[in-house]
């Protein structure tokens, strides 16, 4: 295998790549999305700078995932937060759950997604729609939303779109060989060839249980907002470095 060969290479290992190049195309990409007021001093404790903390209203999201090119089929929950960048909103992605090694392994490797590898679990019981997030064996949350109660609502396909369409913001970090930082960035990412299929809202319950190596509940449920599904059609681009923190 010469030079060329090796750069031609998308990911580890050279015999049978993790991931595919991309752009990366999913189809029927479910959601969940229930929000909730929390700490605020926890919010800007978490968030990176140079971002700045956008109100107390945070988010815990499911997502069924399949149909993903290059990645499979797979589960996936996230805590997300609002925010802004020199005044822009965005959304930092502050954990993220997984249940598939290529989604992970590119996630973190490109886009720096912060995954780790549970049993994230999106599925309608009856007339609920029910989310399970369980790490290292012990539940970790629990959301519950109604059922489609709003399908007329066709004001939902616009929300949704403006949640899919806002900008998410990762923190990058990949140490170089002698432990030592290689890459520190924040990157943005957003979503291409947006297509809503359909979209919902309804009351909702959430349930953060502590646990140490999936911290979730360290943004404690003040107060639940209200819960959005959507199911959609989407691309997911390369992103973009925003801030450096190795640069100069």
């Amino acid at each position: 295998m010469n030079k060329q060969d090796v750069k031609s290479l998308s990911s580890m290992p050279l015999q049978s790549p993790t991931y595919p190049r991309g752009p990366f195309k999913f189809f029927d990409r479910q959601y969940m999305i229930i929000r909730y007021t929390t700490d605020a001093a926890a919010i800007r404790a978490l968030l990176p700078e140079p971002l700045e903390p956008d109100g107390d209203v945070v988010a815990v999201q499911w997502l069924d995932l399949p149909d993903g090119e290059g990645f499979g089929a797979y589960g996936a929950a996230a805590q997300t937060i609002p925010c802004t960048y020199k005044g822009h909103p965005c959304t930092f992605v502050n954990q993220m759950i997984v249940d598939n090694c290529p989604p992970l392994a590119g996630g973190r490797e490109i886009w720096g997604y912060p995954m780790k590898h549970g049993k994230p679990v999106l599925h309608v019981t009856g007339d609920t729609l029910t989310g399970q997030l369980d790490y290292a064996g012990q539940r970790v949350a629990n959301g519950t939303m109604v059922y489609k109660h709003d399908a007329f609502d066709h004001g939902n396909i616009a929300r949704a779109e403006e949640i899919l369409n806002r900008t998410q913001v990762t923190l990058k970090l990949i140490p170089d060989i002698d432990g030592r930082p290689a890459i520190a960035q924040l990157v943005a990412v957003n979503f291409t060839d947006i297509h809503v299929k359909g979209a919902w809202t309804g009351k909702a319950r959430l349930e953060l249980i502590p646990a140490v190596n999936a911290p979730f509940a360290d943004l404690p449920v003040h107060h639940v907002l209200g819960g959005e599904q959507f199911v959609t059609d989407m691309t997911l681009p390369y992103g973009r470095v925003l801030h450096d923190y190795l640069a100069g």
